[in-house]
């Protein structure tokens, strides 16, 4: 809420009108009220019109932390979490130079792993954009098997879907997975993926658990080595994919980003940029 300003002057105490005063309307009128100096009144209206300016800014601002560091490490607060007592090799998330911009390598070699932020939790941006490109497929992914389960690109929404929401025995095994994690573990994730099996628009529910929800928006009829732009209303997405199980969103907790290879024993690559949450 903006601070109102007062420019009105306070009043004094009329003295009482004597013999030969002189008034510019006539005797028997008090003294007229002083204005405040022009410069005072301008200055506080350009103090206003910069309050407005930066609080609209901040309001339409990108939530997200830029991942570009100094060197080809991501920035914090992005860090890097596997699965609870992970073993297997992790993702490599580098930025790099590629085509004149420094952008997101994301290599996976029969890896997992995600590079995350969290938001805080009174969050209302609710628009997600990215640009992304796949460079090297991963041919044995299948998305529908456990055994394929591997995406080489995706991009995830983190949501705090509250524990009565969830079914009784998903409800279990989310607890059981939480007190194994150093990281807060989402009831509910939102995931966008490159696929180079299913076609655009397809949604599944993750082979591992249906705490992970998926829509393909990238499949095989997209050409490798070339950019693409997405945008995608997360709120309207974790409704078609979790209506069933609440009847408005939860807040935000966090965006992730990843590539894995662990079931397939394979390997991908591929190049994120410009993620943006409004």
């Amino acid at each position: 809420m903006l601070p109102s300003l007062d420019l009105t002057p306070p009043r004094r105490r009329a003295r009482p009108a004597q013999a030969g005063d002189r008034h510019r309307h006539g005797q028997g009128h008090g003294r007229r009220q002083r204005r405040p100096p022009r410069r005072l009144a301008g200055l506080l209206a350009c103090a206003l019109v910069s309050l407005l300016a930066v609080t609209a800014g901040a309001a339409g601002g990108n939530v997200l932390k830029p991942w570009l560091g100094a060197g080809d490490q991501a920035a914090a607060p992005w860090h890097v979490v596997g699965l609870p007592r992970q073993a297997k090799p992790f993702t490599q998330f580098r930025v790099v130079a590629l085509e004149g911009e420094r952008v997101l390598r994301v290599e996976a070699d029969q890896s997992y792993g995600n590079l995350v932020m969290a938001v805080p939790p009174d969050t209302a941006a609710h628009s997600l954009s990215w640009r992304w490109r796949l460079d090297e497929a991963n041919a044995q992914a299948d998305l529908r098997r456990k055994d394929g389960d591997d995406s080489a690109l995706k991009v995830c929404a983190f949501f705090d879907e509250p524990l009565s929401a969830v079914p009784f025995v998903e409800r279990q095994l989310l607890r059981m997975a939480r007190g194994l994690s150093s990281e807060p573990l989402p009831a509910a994730t939102v995931c966008y993926v490159w696929d180079s099996r299913l076609a655009p628009g397809t949604t599944l529910v993750n082979a591992f658990t249906r705490r992970v929800r998926l829509i393909v928006l990238r499949g095989p009829e997209s050409p490798l080595h070339r950019w693409h732009t997405e945008q995608r209303d997360i709120v309207a997405d974790y409704m078609r994919l979790f209506g069933d199980e609440t009847d408005s969103a939860p807040p935000l907790m966090g965006v992730g980003l990843g590539g894995d290879a662990d079931n397939t024993h394979g390997r991908s690559l591929g190049h994120l940029a410009d993620l943006s949450l409004q």
